[in-house]
């Protein structure tokens, strides 16, 4: 017997005790039915054996529901089609476990703004008054004299000048020596560390490549010589750009200007994440002007639309996406704003020529909305206070005649 009928069989057999009720007598037979209805007739068990047995003689990739019909007087249990099939009927369907949700697909990478190195950000760098490193590099020439004065190597005349008594050439010796190269390595890292600041600017610190820090104080001041000092340009700037090519959202050529205001903010990525933050602000402006301009036409001629003739909302979209574009190398965009739109010379005297007859046939539009409204203006009076009295093609012909009299007028 196949594996298919071995699995139906006693499914049938446990249907046909669920379908038995109190109504039905064993001892009457298999078939015998107390419903009222006359007949006797096969039990459940024996129809779904003979169609399990036709099944195997014909074929087994028949549906059991259908191999027999039921009869009169009789009740047949359909058999799930899922009961032959182990794995499916060992978990009932309510309790089956959910399948597993398809991953979805991850998106294709797309552009992504760049993001600043956190551990790279402005801090305050070491830096003392200037005052300290004069004082301090005065002390050790003073000492440094001292010894000299000593060792008897100072001229009398100098000594003199100074109120002290002249004293006999002795020659350096070995005392001397360690106290002169202290004060002279002292007085050197005192007067050595000593910067002029200017406002406006700042000093970004490194030492042997690593970032120290910034120095935005300005006048006299003192830093170790051992550092390296970059200059970096703190001012509120401006910058205007030459004439740059792009395309509008039609793609037509068109040439571009631009002003960009922008001041440094973070100093330690100006200087060390990026390699030249002035060359990379104007290559972002670029950029970002092709992809703004190209989201919008730059006229429309015959409809009201949004263009790029709105300097303020391409100013604003423009200043917000490059702004986004150098935060991560410390620059700050106050303003980008295009100062000039203009088609590129191949194009130039076509759209001129279209503005033109755009510029035209709305005028005639408006003329003809005029003359339309006076000739019915002055209709109406003439037949509303019974100057006239018009049939309908008396009316036609001085509407007619109203219309051109008074088109022509206006567009003489």
């Amino acid at each position: 017997m196949p594996a298919a009928a071995e699995a139906v069989v006693p499914a049938a057999r446990e249907a046909a005790e669920s379908e038995a009720q109190p109504g039905l007598d064993s001892s009457d037979g298999p078939g015998a039915v107390h419903s009222g209805v006359p007949g006797p007739g096969p039990g459940v068990a024996e129809i779904v054996a003979r169609a399990v047995a036709r099944a195997m003689d014909e074929d087994d990739t028949q549906d059991l529901p259908n191999v027999a019909a039921p009869r009169r007087g009789t009740s047949v249990t359909e058999v799930p089609l899922h009961l032959p099939f182990r794995a499916a009927s060992t978990v009932p369907l309510p309790e089956r476990a959910p399948a597993a949700a398809p991953r979805p697909a991850r998106p294709a990478p797309g552009r992504r703004v760049p993001r600043g190195d956190d551990r790279l950000r402005e801090h305050r760098g070491p830096v003392l008054p200037g005052w300290v490193g004069v004082a301090v590099g005065g002390l050790a020439l003073a000492g440094c004299t001292a010894v000299l004065w000593r060792a008897g190597i100072l001229p009398a005349p100098l000594v003199a000048a100074f109120g002290a008594a002249p004293r006999a050439y002795q020659g350096l010796r070995a005392a001397h020596w360690p106290p002169l190269a202290f004060l002279g390595i002292v007085a050197l890292v005192a007067l050595g560390g000593l910067g002029r600041a200017r406002t406006g600017h700042a000093w970004v610190l490194t030492l042997f490549g690593r970032y120290r820090g910034t120095v935005r104080r300005t006048g006299l001041t003192w830093v170790s010589p051992l550092l390296l000092r970059r200059r970096v340009d703190v001012r509120l700037r401006h910058w205007r750009s030459d004439p740059m090519p792009a395309v509008d959202s039609g793609g037509l050529a068109l040439q571009v200007v631009v002003q960009v205001v922008w001041q440094v903010k973070d100093t330690a990525r100006a200087t060390l994440a990026v390699a030249d933050h002035t060359e990379y602000l104007a290559e972002q402006v670029e950029s970002a002007m092709a992809r703004v301009l190209s989201q919008l036409p730059a006229d429309a001629f015959h409809e009201d639309a949004p263009t790029l003739r709105d300097a303020e909302a391409v100013g604003d979209a423009l200043t917000r996406m490059l702004a986004a574009e150098t935060e991560a190398v410390g620059i700050e965009v106050f303003s980008a704003q295009p100062t000039r739109i203009e088609y590129a010379a191949e194009v130039a005297e076509a759209m001129r020529r279209r503005r033109v007859a755009a510029i035209d046939a709305k005028h005639r539009d408006a003329v003809l909305t005029s003359v339309v409204d006076a000739v019915d203006d002055t209709v109406h009076r003439l037949t509303s206070r019974g100057l006239v009295e018009l049939d309908d093609y008396e009316r036609k012909a001085l509407v007619k005649d109203l219309t051109v009299a008074f088109y022509t007028g206006r567009t003489d």
